[in-house]
């Protein structure tokens, strides 16, 4: 029984002829959008009810101060499968390079410029760990061109907008669930290391 579903001008959607997978389905997603901003969350997390505000605002005051925001993300923590109690709070630093090669620490919640992102695309050879995939070159992009004078960042919201919902399956609870994700970050990493000439084993 297929379920019909009405559209509206804040809601598009798209029946898919198969299932591309992760990636696949997201950029079908991303290729449809129409925004100046393109926002990736999970479909059974939560967002606080000013996470678009602080986004806006944050984006607002990168153009007060002369930059263009072209990817922002903000703190996190995880709540129970019936979104009742929260707990583990992750407070994260600034934009770190560094760090991020250790661990997709920027994770959720993340908004990209819209052009940007449909630039970039997530790659499905990296399921699993597409966000860390793109997280890497959407970083590495803007950086090169802050390097090049163009007056844009990667800003941190300092504040817990994203709440990520534990259950058995899920790798908020339980990391082992979704082993294949870490074999697929380390293979994101050592692309990203092969394409920027850095000499690493990852």
């Amino acid at each position: 029984m297929t379920k019909k579903i009405k559209s509206s001008k804040k809601i598009k959607y798209k029946f898919l002829n198969e299932n591309k997978g992760i990636a696949g389905n997201t950029n079908a997603a991303i290729e449809m959008a129409t925004g100046d901003y393109i926002a990736l969350l999970d479909h059974d997390d939560l967002l606080t009810e000013d996470a678009l505000f602080e986004m806006v605002k944050k984006i607002e005051e990168e153009k007060n101060a002369g930059k263009v925001a072209k990817v922002i993300f903000s703190d996190e923590d995880k709540c129970n499968s019936d979104g009742s109690k929260f707990f583990a709070p992750h407070f994260k630093p600034g934009y770190n390079k560094e760090l991020l090669f250790t661990n997709n620490y920027i994770c959720h919640f993340l908004l990209c410029k819209a052009e940007l992102m449909k630039e970039l695309l997530l790659r499905s050879e990296f399921d699993g760990a597409q966000d860390f995939d793109f997280v890497l070159r959407a970083t590495s992009y803007v950086n090169k061109e802050a390097k090049q004078g163009k007056n844009v960042s990667v800003c941190h919201v300092n504040k817990v907008l994203y709440h990520w919902r534990c259950h058995e399956q899920s790798t908020a609870s339980n990391p082992e669930s979704k082993r294949y994700a870490y074999e697929a970050g380390k293979r994101a990493l050592q692309d990203f290391c092969r394409q920027n000439g850095i000499p690493a084993l990852v």
